[in-house]
Formats: C-alpha cells, structure tokens, sequence
C-alpha cells in the first residue's frame, strides 16, 4: 500500500484537531456543573457566576475563557437542549398601505381586509400574500386601477400612472421581497448581538414568517421585547478622531480619579498613548492593555496579574479598548483620522458602554456626541473586535440629520473600475436636506463621514468627497459583493416599514434535552456495542479491525461536527445512526470481497490487497450517490432536514477515511507481524454460501406483495389518515404549575396520553412547571374548545395522584400556529423529490442504462410509500406513537439514503456479473447470481443497523420511540426493495437493452 506514512500524519493530526474540538465541551460543562452546584437550584445565582466567569481562564492549558470555550463547544438543538422557539410574521399590509400614502379608498382597504383573512385561513396561508391583494381588489373592482393608487412622486422611476395591474402586482412584489430580506437582516443582527449559542434563523419567504430558535435562552420577556422592537434607520454626522479623543482621555482621567489608588498626571496620560503596544485590527490601534494582556497569557504569576490590576486602576477605560493611533514617520504615535476612536473585543464592549455612560463620563462628554458600535467584527481580527464611533448629534433634539424614510431606493452595483458599491436614491426632501449635509462634511479640513445607523450599530460611515446634489449618491469602500446587498437592504428599511409581529412561541425546558441526551446516548452506546460484538462474532480477527474503524469514524464525527459549529438536534442523530449503517458497510464491503478471494486460493496479503481493490468501486458508487442526497437535502432543505444532511455528509467522509485508509494501515501492520487474520468463525464461514434463492423468478410475487400494501397504505391515508404531532397540526398549549415538584413527564403521558392521544408534546420549565401542548379538538377553533380542551386536561391529569392538580395550576396557555407545518412538509416533499431525480441522473452517468436509474427510483418511491402506508395502517394499533412529526421526516430521509446506499451496491455488483456473462447465459439467470452473490453483504449490513435501532427503540425513551421505529421498519423495506424491488424493474425493463 503506497502513502501508509501520509495517512498516519493526517489520521494523528485529524485525531489531534478533533480533541481539541471536542475538549472545548468537556470544558464548558465542567464551569456548568460547578455553577449548578453553587446555584443550588437558583437561576439568578447561576447565571450570575456564569457571567462571572465569560472573561477567566477556565481552560489552564490554553488559558481559554469561558465565553471562548462557550462558544465552541458541541451546539445542541433546540429540541435537546431547549430554549425558546418563536415565529414572526412580516406584516406585508402596513407596507402597503405605506406605499400608498394610507390611501383612503374603500375598495383599496377593503380588497387589505380581505387579503388579511384569507392569508389567516390556514388553507390560503401559503398563497402569497400580494398576490392575494389584487387577486381581491380585481374582485372588488374589475375596472379599477392600481396604479392610480401606487403611483406617486416617489416612485414615479419605477411605476408609471398608466400601469397595468400585472404591473403594479409585479412592482409591489418586488417591494415585498425586498421588506421580507430587510427584516430578517435586522433580527439576525439582533438575535447575534444577544450572544445566544448557536441560534437557528430561518426565512419561510413563500408565508413571510421567519422562524427562529434560540437554545438555551432562559430570558424570553427580554427576548420578545428584543424581536419585537421598530427597525430605526437614521443618518448621522460624526467627529473626527482628533475632536472626540480628548473627550475619551478626559472620561478615563475621571475614572481613574475616582479609583483613588494612584493620582494621574500629563505624563501618565501621554504614555497610555504612546506605549500602546501594535493589535491585529484592521487600523493597527494601540492599547496598553495589549502588551500586558500577551505577557499575561504567557505569565500567570502574582506580578503579572498585579501588573494587570495597577493599569486597570490607572486607566480604566483605556484598559478594555484600544485608541485608534498608528505609528507615523517618526516612529510617533499619531491619531488616526475618522470617525474611529478605538476599539474593543466583544467580551469588552459591554464594560466600555459602562463607562461612557456612566454619571462621571456625562460631566465631561459634549451633549452633542455619543458613541456606538459597528454592527460587524473587524475583518483581520484575530478575536472578535468592534469598532467604536463617534457621533455627532444634530438638532434642538440632538437626533440624525436624516431618517430613512427619505430613501426612495438603493442597489448593489459595481463602480467603473468593477468594484462593489450602493447607489442611494432619496425623495426630494431627502435629497435637499442631503445636499446640505454633504456640502458640509466636504468642506471640513478632513473629509468627515455620514454615519449610517440602524437600530443603534454603525453598519456604514462613507466619507464625503464632495457635495451631492440630486439625491443619487454612491457609497464605496472595502465592500465585498455581499456586504453591498446587505447595506442595500438596510437603506431600504426607512422606505419599507413591515414590522414583524411574534404569531407563536414556545418555551422548552432544559431538562428535556437532558432526559432525551441521556436516553440517547445510553441506547447508542449499549446499540454500537452489540454491532461491534456482532462484527467480532461474524468477522473473527478482521472484526475487532472494523470496531476499531467505526469507534474512530464516530470519534472523527463528533470532533468534525463541532469544529464546524453544526448543531447536533434528533435527526442528526438519526444522520449518525446513518453513518453507523454506512461505516459498517463499507467495512462488510471489503470483508466479503477478501472472503471471494481466500475462497480462490489467494494469499492472505494478496486476498486483503484484491478486496479492498475490488470493494473500492461499489463503496464509492454508493458512498457519493448517498452524499449527493445529504448535499441537495442541505441546500434545499431546512431546520430539521438540514441537520440530518449536515451529519450525513460529514459522516460519509470519515466513514470512507476510516474505512478505506485507517483498516487498510490497521491491515498492512498485521500483515508485516505475520498476525494470523481470519475474516470468519466457523459457524459464519459458509453463511450465505452458494445461495441460490430465486429472486428474479418470485419477482411478481413481491410485485404483487408491494402493490397490495401500498394501495391498502393509499386507502387507509385516504380515510383513516395519519395523526398528526402538534409541530404539523398545531396545538393549544398550556403552563401548568404542579404542587408535587417531582413530577415527570412520563408520569403526565401516562395521565393524559389515553385522553388527549398519544401525540401530545410534554416538556419541563424549570423545577416545577410543565409545558403541554395538545391537538386535542385542534379543528375547533373557538371559545368553546378551548375552554373543554383547558377541562379535559384537568381532568385527565386530575387521573393519577401524583399529578392532579386544579384550574387555577394552569398559569397561561396560547395556540400555536400549525402554518409552519405546512410549509415544513412542502419542503420536505420537494426536496426529497430533486433528491431522487439528481440520484437517478448520477446512476444514470455512473451505469450507463437508463433501467437502473428508474429501478432506483421506483425502489426509492416505494420505500418512502411503505413506510407511510405502515405509519397509516398501523396508527392507533400498536402501543407506541405513530405520529407524524419532525423526527418522523428524519426518519424518512435516513430511509431513503440508506435505500440508495443498498441499492447502489447491488446494481454494482449486477453490473459486474453482467460485464462478465456468457452468450448462452441468460441475462436472468446472471442478475440473479449476483444478487445471491452479494447477500451475505446485505444481510449483514442491514443487520447491523436493525440491531442499533432495535436498542434505541427499547431503551431510548419515550421522546424517540416513534422515530427508531419509523427508522427500524424503512431499513426492513430499504433492505428488501433493494432485492426484490429494484432489481426486478432491470429485468423487465431491460430485457433487450441488458443482452
């Protein structure tokens, strides 16, 4: 084997990356684990010793703090870390009736009303909402005229008064799309800006909501008010550095007073600027901080942590920001010119705007200035790095120059030397008041900058070269193409006012994702174990190699997974017990070809040497066809889809590292030993030998066993229907207090499971309430049901002692929007529909006949079909949830990659005995050969998997029930379409073409 010593250098590397990957959530926890155990049960005490420590050295080896390590530890989802889950939606009507100057026409604001509720109605909700808009109008007035309501001053560039109604409908879409992109810019700044780990934001432009959750939030009044704020988009004029440092010394001289340890003087003051050690930002500033800061993380001792405490005391604010100043011809430090005065790192920023606003800080601070942040890092730096500006205030009010509602439009374009800018276009006041500003910015000795700022963060402060007259102004810079549509979408945010409105939120206890933790890895780890005794047991020798490969494969997985910040949620641990399946695989793959070998007469080394050689093909035909689907799956989908490919792919790469290089070193070392390698046990040596089970033959009869099933599955989906978790169908959701505090959620289930039906969702607040949420009467939506469904669960719960309570124990309970479910399925459905076209075209390249690309196909579609025919079938008979949820569509899309995965090497293998086939053999006969031949292969494989989900399904708890066994029954079908499915439709599809 050639490059054995490249391999090892990268497998010891990686293995060393993935450590330390993974060391950073050892860390964290151990910080947490202390702060429960001083908290003692209080949420203020534990948060307060959290933030105690983001800023200490918690990690000794790397002197890492804690907020470092915070964030880089393995992110878990929301649905196993809990947190809170909230959707908001973009109120398109009040940016219509903007455009239109509040119109006052009745048909206008009655086709508005009409619109509301028909996007209201969960039937027409997906519709888009403009659409609807005229689509009424139109109704109210068939002669009428848009564009005699649209049509203004402002946007007479764009929409002329003789405007068709397409026209109009067109424009106000474009606005829309624009508002929509708009909002979810600012909450994403927002949300990011709140320090959440690892949240998920989510743009579902077909309904204008966006989704959004955040794990571990445990402040959701400070996280509505958040979300829920105006976006407010102003111009402001700015100081130049050399005005506002003098404001910035004397604020730190104050502090400095107030300490009383050392009287500062002139000289003190020079030399915190001229001592200031060079940073890695992107203007070079200085700190003294800086150099005491890099001594200290290589000195830990008293002095250097003295040294610290005496700057810190001396120049307090100096001490947590950097001065803009750069060193001129002389060696000097000067003063950068700007709107700039320093920066700091983000763990600092807070302390900084402390300080400035402190009571001392406004005795020496101008009325007219103030200070904010960029709303983005400093590009080169190596820590996260702000940049801190100096405003000027204008006005009696001491407010903007401008607001945003002057602008008229902007645009990412590209000036004539092709660099990205934004061409502004005000309305004519804005262009009046604008012209007047520019001109004063450029007559300055320096050129000063208009700071653009939104919801309080410097996103933009151009410089002014000239005065600009006309309102059509192009800003320019160091942009790249993205940053131009982002600013693009900024200055539209004044001229496009569509609030975004909380519609549902849901809180979700921590605890649960500690019940649904634990149960899953107890259950992963007793499942991976019995695969590896199995491996051992089937695989003698040559087993303990593959348990070797696998336990590095899911070591490599987890290290890649959080170097990578993905969020582990339920259906990435459906992709892992994917990559199991496929880890597994590959080494079978091999095994069973080293096997054919030995059967000839091959050495050993030789044997191992072929196997892999002739493995090689069919493991990356099925290996790429498999990440293909992970690929389009991510692009394409989202929330919990693209958890699953995320893990998938990952998965697939250091399966094949593992499998294919890592076993073949681990191979070679005992080769050079003369280690004796046995790839069977006497009882497994002849499994599957020589079979000769007539698959093609019986062909019809699975025909016919498939078709009655599925017709049997249509007709119960077309009667009985499936039933519905509250994700998909939408709930009412109650808080619930319990006098007994050591209530659980399996005792709830166990209360109301049989009166509110096995899909009610059962989550934990703390130490003594509980979230429940149920689609019990959920297609009546009145008074009535709401107050019955409120008594039935009194009274359900009222069933057991330990969890009987009153009315009055029920603290507040909302409806949540089952819309998200609709559009959550929509997605899943065609995503997973471009999967197995894309796949079919690959095999279609890879084979070379069209017959395996529709026998692929066909089996795909026939799995998906079964497993939801069973799901329908079966509801309501066997004593475990058969709902449809989210881990219900992970389960269907781990479904459909191993289906392609097994199927794929099974074409491969008929591939093979077909090259290779005699003229007086027929082509059945040869197809069924090959089958038989690769059995053992696929027996094996599948039960490896079917062991892991057997024991996640028996002891993986209540929370993935239903998904290890939607899982374990699309396996059984995967395994069987492969065989009895797939191949059949080559036969008879390929009769003539196959000869």
């Amino acid at each position: 084997m050639q490059g054995k010593g490249v391999i090892k250098f990268f497998a010891i590397l990686l293995a060393v990356v993935c450590l330390y990957q993974l060391s950073f959530t050892w860390v964290a926890q151990k910080v947490e684990s202390d702060a429960k155990a001083i908290a003692k049960g209080s949420t203020e005490k534990y948060t307060a010793y959290l933030d105690s420590m983001s800023t200490q050295p918690v990690y000794p080896l790397f002197k890492h703090t804690y907020g470092y390590v915070k964030q880089r530890e393995l992110a878990l989802g929301l649905d196993l870390k809990g947190g809170m889950n909230v959707t908001m939606q973009i109120q398109l009507d009040e940016l219509v009736r903007k455009i239109a100057n509040n119109n006052p026409d009745a048909t206008f604001n009655q086709a508005l009303a009409n619109a509301d509720k028909l996007q209201a109605d969960a039937k027409t909700s997906q519709k888009d909402y403009i659409a609807l808009f005229v689509s009424e109008y139109e109704k109210l007035s068939p002669d009428g005229k848009l564009a005699a309501i649209f049509s203004t001053k402002d946007n007479q560039d764009h929409l002329k008064f003789n405007a068709s109604n397409s026209e109009v409908e067109a424009y106000l879409k474009d606005l829309a799309n624009t508002a929509v992109k708009q909002s979810f810019t600012v909450l994403n700044t927002r949300i990011n800006q709140f320090g959440v780990t690892q949240p998920n934001i989510q743009l579902e432009a077909s309904s204008n909501r966006i989704l959004i959750e955040l794990p571990g939030v445990k402040e959701p009044d400070r996280v509505r008010k958040l979300l829920s704020g105006s976006a407010k988009l102003e111009f402001y004029q700015t100081f130049d550095n050399s005005e506002a440092y003098q404001t910035i010394m004397a604020v730190d001289n104050l502090l400095a007073a107030k300490n009383k340890t050392v009287k500062t003087d002139t000289s003190k003051t020079q030399a915190a600027t001229t001592v200031a050690a060079k940073t890695d930002t992107a203007a070079k500033a200085g700190s003294l901080l800086s150099k005491v800061q890099k001594n200290a993380e290589k000195d830990t001792s008293a002095a250097a942590l003295n040294a610290k405490s005496q700057l810190a005391s001396l120049h307090p604010l100096l001490s947590v920001m950097s001065l803009n100043v750069f060193p001129n011809a002389n060696g000097q430090q000067s003063l950068g010119q700007g709107p700039v005065v320093g920066y700091a790192l983000l763990k600092d920023t807070a302390k900084v705007d402390k300080y400035l606003h402190s009571a001392l800080a406004k005795s020496v601070v101008p009325r007219n200035m103030k200070f904010l942040w960029d709303v983005k890092p400093l590009k080169d730096a190596k820590q996260k790095a702000f940049a801190l500006y100096a405003i000027k205030l204008s006005g009696a009010e001491n407010g903007p120059v401008l607001f945003g509602e002057v602008i008229n439009d902007a645009r990412a374009d590209v000036d004539q030397k092709g660099s990205p800018e934004v061409v502004m276009i005000m309305n004519s006041d804005g262009a009046q008041k604008w012209r007047t500003v520019t001109a004063e910015a450029a007559a300055a000795t320096n050129k000063r900058a208009i700071a653009i700022v939104l919801d309080d963060n410097v996103y933009s402060a151009p410089n002014v070269q000239n005065e600009i007259s006309g309102g059509v102004s192009s800003i320019s810079g160091s942009f790249t193409q993205e940053d131009t549509k982002d600013l693009a979408n900024v200055l539209k945010a004044g001229r496009l006012p569509a609030p975004a409105h909380i519609v549902s939120e849901e809180i979700v206890g921590p605890s649960l994702g500690q019940e649904a933790i634990s149960a899953g890895i107890t259950s992963s780890i007793l499942g991976l174990v019995v695969v590896l005794i199995f491996m051992i047991a089937y695989y003698n020798r040559a087993g303990t190699v593959a348990v070797v490969a696998v336990i590095i494969n899911i070591f490599f997985l987890m290290g890649v997974l959080t170097s990578l910040g993905a969020v582990l949620t339920v259906p990435g641990i459906a992709g892992i017990v994917l990559t199991l399946g496929i880890a597994v695989d590959a080494n079978v793959l091999v095994y069973e070809r080293v096997r054919e070998e030995l059967a000839l007469g091959k050495s050993l080394k030789i044997a191992v040497a072929d196997g892999f050689k002739h493995a090689l093909p069919s493991i990356l035909d099925s290996q790429i066809s498999t990440f293909l689907t992970g690929l389009i799956l991510f692009i394409f989908g989202s929330g919990p889809i693209q958890g699953f490919a995320t893990t998938l792919m990952i998965g697939i790469v250091t399966s094949l590292f593992c499998s294919l290089l890592i076993s073949r070193v681990i191979f070679e070392w005992m080769l050079d030993k003369n280690m004796d390698i046995k790839f069977s046990n006497p009882w497994s040596s002849h499994t599957f030998k020589n079979a000769n089970f007539a698959f093609v033959k019986n062909r019809f009869k699975f025909y016919i066993f498939s078709t009655i099933f599925i017709v049997a599955g249509l007709i119960s989906i077309a009667t009985r229907g499936f039933t519905y978790g509250v994700d998909f169908e939408g709930g009412r959701n109650f808080i619930v207090k319990f006098p007994n505090k050591t209530v659980t959620t399996g005792q709830i289930h166990d209360a109301i499971d049989a009166t509110l039906g096995r899909g009610t969702e059962v989550k934990t607040l703390g130490t003594d309430k509980i979230s429940i949420t149920t689609n019990y009467l959920i297609k009546e939506n009145n008074t009535a049901a709401d107050t019955k469904v409120r008594s039935t669960l009194v009274q359900a719960l009222g069933t057991k002692a330990e969890t009987k309570i009153s009315d009055s124990d029920i603290l507040g309970g909302a409806k949540v929007s089952a819309t998200i479910a609709d559009e959550l399925k929509t997605s899943a459905v065609y995503t997973v529909l471009f999967a197995i076209f894309v796949i079919s075209a690959y095999i279609l390249i890879r084979f070379r006949k069209w017959q395996f690309s529709l026998g692929a196909m066909i089996a795909t579609a026939h799995d998906a079909l079964l497993v939801l025919s069973f799901f329908s079938l079966f509801n309501g008979f066997l004593p475990f949830s058969l709902d449809i949820d989210q881990a219900f569509i992970a389960a269907i899309l781990t479904v459909i990659g191993y289906s392609i995965n097994d199927t794929v090497v099974v074409f491969d293998r008929i591939r093979e005995f077909l090259e290779h086939k005699n003229k007086d053999e027929k082509t059945e006969d040869v197809i069924n050969k090959a089958i038989n031949s690769t059995l053992s292969r696929t027996i094996i494989t599948a039960l490896t998997v079917i062991f892991v989900l057997i024991v996640l399904f028996l002891f993986g708890g209540d929370v993935i029930k239903g998904f290890s066994f939607a899982l374990l029954i699309g396996v059984i079908f995967g395994t069987y379409s492969s065989i009895c499915v797939a191949t059949p439709v080559i036969v008879d599809f390929g009769k003539k073409d196959l000869k």
